[in-house]
């Protein structure tokens, strides 16, 4: 991440506009950091943290000369007093009121670290301009037992193998394979079948990774003895379009939740009456990690589902209903904390929304065609309805009076709706005629 303490230059836009999102430490020298440097934003919104823990948000003007770092800190500290205590208590520490407050100590869980061989695998398809930077960011994850697998699926020229490689010859951590068939859910069974880790984490090549982001992923498994899945924190990483606020406020769901929580069918289950079919509830495959053998025995991701085949999505909400629904649960963790680069212009975002409709209703067909889940999914049709217009309700409610979504942007997401089924259908019955990679999980249950 890079600093930013003092005005940044004209911003791209129209000036003033937009939101310079970055992040604040109470227990260092009052130092903003943000994936994107500061370009004339009028706005700012900032992640605080302690001792790396993500405590909540504070939204800051942006003045003629820029933010002041000492004042926002001042500002985080009083907003999060109750917070701050409780966590300072809790590691054995001081709470005064001045800054910086006191490095963690010993026992702060945050500083945890881990034995386990982590296995990080992103999976792109022609995106080596986006993808230098994911890698730079993974280059400097500082988990100590760490492979980095780039699955490359269904390439059109080697760009990404020659930048893979190049990395590779000076990070032995980094690997590069080939996924030739497309599919985000076929390059991400690439990657569990080549993986070595016990855990299993992926991500996004237009993710910007914190540097403890494998640590925070960790410490969610041990939040319940029996966690097959973790997932965690997706900052917005800047708003300098009508498109990227409108996402914003469309994701606030798991782009902005700081407290840990955990899910299953026991014990714990929030009082939501599409439990466990809510989509986003969980979190989002652009930051989330599994047991490597739990994924294994539910046999990987449904190569008819995700972005890259018909459907274009559903196989994240998918992955994590299976976990639940075979006895594992869930854990949301926000100090596995990374940065997502949101779509910057109205037809990409417009083709995102279409996309997140068909990947639901493809992903709700297969429950109805299912025996197993056909009842459930039937008894929240009514809720669900009422869910997607509540959704619209809410993002226009966080967008507020000035900024309105883009045009077509219900229309898209209904059309998608409606297409989903048949896509699904079709898409199906593509996968069937490809073969996988990954054992059959019988054999292996065997």
């Amino acid at each position: 991440m890079s600093d930013e303490s003092t005005p940044g230059a004209t911003h791209d836009g129209a000036a003033g506009g937009g939101t310079w999102c970055c992040e604040l430490e109470l227990s260092a020298e009052p130092r903003l950091r943000a994936v994107l440097p500061l370009r004339g934003e009028n706005t700012a919104r900032v992640l605080v943290r302690l001792h790396g823990a993500p405590l909540g948000y504070v939204t800051v003007a942006v003045g003629d000369a820029g933010l002041d770092a000492a004042a926002v800190a001042r500002v985080a500290r009083l907003e999060f007093a109750e917070a701050v205590t409780a966590h300072l208590v809790e590691d054995g520490l001081p709470a005064p009121l001045d800054l910086p407050l006191p490095a963690a100590g010993g026992h702060c869980p945050e500083l945890a670290e881990y034995d386990e061989l982590v296995s990080v695998v992103v999976c792109t398809r022609d995106r080596s301009d986006v993808l230098t930077g994911c890698l730079d960011r993974l280059a400097a994850l500082t988990h100590p037992h760490l492979e980095i697998v780039v699955v490359d699926n269904a390439p059109t020229d080697d760009r990404t193998r020659r930048l893979v490689e190049a990395v590779a010859a000076e990070d032995p951590r980094f690997r590069y394979v080939v996924e030739p068939r497309p599919g985000l859910s076929c390059a991400r069974n690439r990657g569990l079948a080549e993986a070595r880790g016990s855990v299993v984490a992926y991500t996004d090549d237009d993710v910007a990774v914190d540097p403890r982001w494998v640590q925070g992923l960790l410490r969610g498994f041990r939040r319940q003895a029996d966690v097959g899945c973790v997932t965690g924190l997706v900052c917005t990483a800047g708003i300098s379009s009508r498109a990227e606020e409108y996402f914003d406020a469309r994701t606030s769901l798991w782009s902005t939740r700081c407290a840990p929580q955990l899910f299953d069918l026991a014990g714990n289950r929030p009082a939501d009456p599409l439990y466990p079919y809510a989509p986003g509830l969980f979190g989002t495959g652009a930051n989330f990690a599994f047991d490597r053998e739990v994924l294994l025995e539910l046999g990987g991701f449904d190569e008819a589902l995700g972005a890259g085949t018909l459907t274009r999505g559903g196989e994240d909400l998918d992955a994590f209903v299976r976990v639940l629904r075979a006895g594992h649960g869930i854990a949301y963790e926000p100090a596995a904390v990374v940065w997502h680069h949101h779509r910057a212009d109205d037809a990409a975002l417009l083709r995102q929304l279409f996309g997140y409709g068909t990947g639901l209703a493809a992903y709700l067909a297969k429950c109805l065609l299912a025996g197993d889940t056909r009842r459930e999914v039937l008894r929240r049709v009514p809720a669900g309805l009422a869910r997607g217009k509540g959704i619209a309700e809410s993002t226009s409610d966080r967008l507020g009076a000035t900024a309105t979504a883009p045009r077509g942007a219900a229309r898209q997401e209904l059309t998608g709706l409606a297409a989903g089924p048949f896509l699904y259908l079709r898409a199906r019955r593509a996968a069937r005629r490809s073969p996988g990679v990954l054992p059959d999980p019988v054999a292996l249950a065997g």
